[in-house]
């Protein structure tokens, strides 16, 4: 049954409901710029899970109706509503952004039931159900230069016209494919280009869901979910940072982290004792590669039992750890969901004892396996739960663990996933796993957060494999299992560039590939491509080939040092960057698109990125390619290694032998840079350089402690500098805080 016609609407405060004659919608002015529109057909007052508190901010608008269609205009956006929940979105001067697509749904190429139905029995379509109707389900206009930007860490190219895509946190061992239709995570978010005009789209449903845009049809691209509201935030703005912005006003921005947490990490499933770890610690110091981390894997815990400690093999609790912070290493450790069925065992006593953990549809304890063997799951939408989960932490803590790495949380399991009718809560709401799954690593992570902030007094360091919208407030990403394996290096570019747009700042994947063998060539350009990412870990795993950098001769540990130690050259101006996201939401690592979304060579760039607006980084991604290409956007852009200017707007071959990343600083900007160390922490940064592209530059700068909260109640400096005639000239735009000794110039 359609909508049918509109009769009226009522206006109250923020809100217009539209009355159609078998449905109402709901609008709700956000800002001038957000507007929600909710279909309810199942809860009308439903809590999300990814924006919290109120984001609603008094806006004048108006609501006004004419014969066949309702307005609501705010001073930047236009919604008109007709029937049958036809809607058109404009912009301040009418012109159109997004309408509804007001034909109906084609099978893809056309196919009868019949012959969809024989296809599948046949086994030809591995995601049959993205080709069927939903219960929730609503199709777009799509226009023919339009392009689509965001939706996480899915896989695939930059620009994501003609791919369709699930929304089901999905633990999938097999090789990663550009035509992956769900990972790890859950972030029904897209940025809607095409030239003149932007939009965003957000739609929080936590239900399986499926984003088809434009794979189906030339004519439109559609959202549907088997259940839940239709309920999107449709966002207007001037240009592509506009949405990112907005959209991380709606869904959180990722706090600050700790310095030494953006540094080097080094992990392996398969160190498998304290003499395993000491060992890849003492060599790391001796090959003088920087490191911050040897990160325990699931093998540290005594029998796979989460919140303890296996002290034969890793000797007894906390000597480790304290032992290798004597040379500079922090300890971060794996934690898993799944509480090992073992009575005796505290973790899963406390936890029956207080019921906090999911049940099955006969009111019995759910139980699946895991690492451990038979294990139950932790009901983390309940606030109780994740108050005993946080507190749980303690012991890790009280050993000297300072980050924690959170896995295996979509959640997956062994024996089959866990069926669509296991009882849950969210938000304290009693639901089902139908509901829960995309949501649970979020609020695992959430958990976390809180109970090591709590803990420590510290920054979190918090590390996710699934999570959903909004989950950035509480963690770090990265990719999950990827292989070692050309493809996978050169679909790191895009992911973390559509991750970063979708609100996940600090993100990363494994470097030289989690599965699989990597070679020589691939892990130097692994490395190089890495280099600026803010989650900065080389992992892989048990039964393939060692991946530290010694195992493959001088050369790969020579190529390897320079960028590692390249990278912390550049910690405070990834860490300024990180700054900036909290008033912007920008992240680290961007598209060229994002900020020369106008020019047509930056669309669908997959083999190059900015970090932040004034450096250019063109990776080898090719086997064998010791030269490229090289798009040079506007403006004019400086060799870092050779000082070489070249003028923007075109493209240019460069030489990249082994141990060359092509990087470009972009004319008239400053870098701040520090000198390497092996750890942060090692000695004081009191010296700050000045990285100087041009004879006229300008450029800021945040420093903290890098450590705990105190940045929020202004304990911070700001310093802004411009370099002109060969001075430099500093100004203090915010002064509370211990200054450097020496600020030295670099003239690039």
């Amino acid at each position: 049954m359609g909508f049918g016609k509109l009769l009226g609407y009522v206006t109250e405060d923020d809100q217009v409901t539209v009355k159609y004659e078998n449905q109402e919608v709901i609008i709700q002015v956000i800002t001038e710029e957000i507007i929600r529109v909710l279909v309810p057909y199942w809860i009308k007052y439903y809590k999300s899970v990814a924006i919290e508190g109120n984001p609603q901010v008094p806006v004048d608008f108006e609501v006004s109706q004419t014969e066949d269609h309702i307005s609501i205009t705010t001073g930047s956006v236009i919604l008109q509503l007709g029937d049958d929940f036809s809607f058109k979105f404009m912009d301040k001067f009418s012109d159109e952004l997004l309408s509804s697509y007001d034909g109906s749904r084609t099978i893809m190429g056309g196919l009868s039931e019949e012959a969809l139905a024989l296809l599948i029995a046949e086994g030809h379509l591995f995601n049959a159900d993205q080709y069927k109707n939903h219960k929730v389900q609503q199709l777009f206009k799509l226009n023919p230069e339009d392009r689509f930007y965001g939706t996480g860490d899915k896989t695939g190219f930059l620009n994501k016209r003609g791919y369709a895509y699930e929304n089901w946190n999905s633990d999938i061992p097999q090789m990663h494919m550009e035509n992956m239709p769900a990972l790890y995570k859950s972030i029904p978010f897209i940025i809607g280009k095409r030239p003149g005009y932007t939009y965003g789209l957000f739609f929080d449903n936590t239900f399986h869901s499926y984003m088809d845009l434009g794979k189906e049809s030339t004519e439109y691209f559609c959202y549907g979910a088997d259940d839940g509201n239709l309920d999107f935030y449709f966002m207007a703005g001037e240009k592509m940072t506009d949405i990112v912005e907005h959209y991380t006003y709606l869904t959180g921005r990722a706090p600050l982290p700790q310095l030494w947490t953006l540094g080097y990490h080094q992990c392996r499933w398969g160190y498998e004792s304290a003499k395993d770890i000491r060992e890849v610690a003492t060599k790391m110091r001796e090959n003088r590669i920087p490191c911050e981390t040897v990160q325990y894997d699931i093998d540290y815990m005594d029998g796979f039992r989460v919140f303890t400690w296996d002290e034969e093999n890793y000797e007894p609790e906390g000597q480790l750890i304290k032992e290798l912070a004597e040379d500079g290493f922090k300890a971060v450790c794996i934690i898993d969901p799944g509480v090992k069925v073992d009575e005796g065992y505290f973790m899963y006593d406390e936890g029956m004892k207080n019921d906090y953990f999911a049940r099955d549809k006969d009111g019995k304890v759910y139980v699946n396996e895991v690492w451990p063997g038979d294990s139950v799951f932790p009901d983390f939408g309940k606030e109780e739960v994740r108050n005993w989960w946080s507190r749980s932490h303690k012991k890790l803590v009280d050993m000297g663990i300072q980050g924690i790495w959170n896995d295996m949380n979509e959640p997956a399991s062994f024996k089959g996933p866990l069926p669509l009718d296991v009882q849950f809560h969210v938000n304290e709401r009693e639901t089902d796993h139908s509901e829960m799954h995309n949501v649970y690593g979020h609020f695992m992570s959430k958990a976390t957060f809180e109970g090591m902030k709590e803990l420590t007094g510290k920054r979190p360091l918090v590390i996710t494999r699934a999570c959903y919208s909004g989950s950035q407030k509480y963690t770090a990403v990265w990719t999950g299992d990827n292989q070692s394996v050309w493809p996978h290096l050169q679909m790191l570019i895009p992911q973390l560039c559509n991750l970063g747009i979708s609100g996940f700042p600090i993100a990363g994947t494994d470097i030289g590939g989690f599965g699989g063998d990597t070679k020589p060539e691939l892990l130097m350009r692994w490395i190089e491509a890495a280099v600026f990412s803010t989650f900065f870990r080389n992992h892989c795993a048990k039964g393939h080939r060692m991946q530290e950098p010694w195992h493959f001769g001088e050369q790969t540990v020579n190529v390897y040092r320079k960028y590692v130690e390249l990278h912390y050259r550049f910690l405070p101006y990834i860490y300024d960057l990180l700054f900036e996201c909290q008033l912007t939401g920008l992240p680290v690592m961007r598209p060229l698109v994002l900020h020369y979304e106008d020019d047509e060579n930056t669309y669908n760039l997959n083999d190059e990125f900015l970090v932040g607006e004034n450096m250019l980084v063109a990776p080898v991604v090719e086997q064998g390619a010791f030269k490229r290409m090289v798009y040079l956007p506007s403006g004019a852009w400086i060799d870092y290694w050779t000082g070489e200017r070249h003028a923007g707007g075109k493209y240019i071959i460069v030489d990249a032998p082994i141990d060359v990343l092509p990087i470009f600083i972009k004319e008239g900007s400053i870098i701040p840079m520090y000198e390497p160390v092996q750890y942060v922490g090692e000695k004081p940064y009191d010296t700050l350089e000045l990285l100087v592209a041009g004879d006229s530059a300008w450029g800021s700068h945040y420093q903290d402690n890098g450590e705990d909260f105190r940045y929020l109640e202004g304990e911070y400096n700001l310093y802004s500098f411009t370099y002109e005639n060969g001075k430099l000239e500093t100004d203090m735009l915010h002064d509370n805080y211990e200054k450097y000794k020496e600020i030295k110039v670099i003239n690039l």
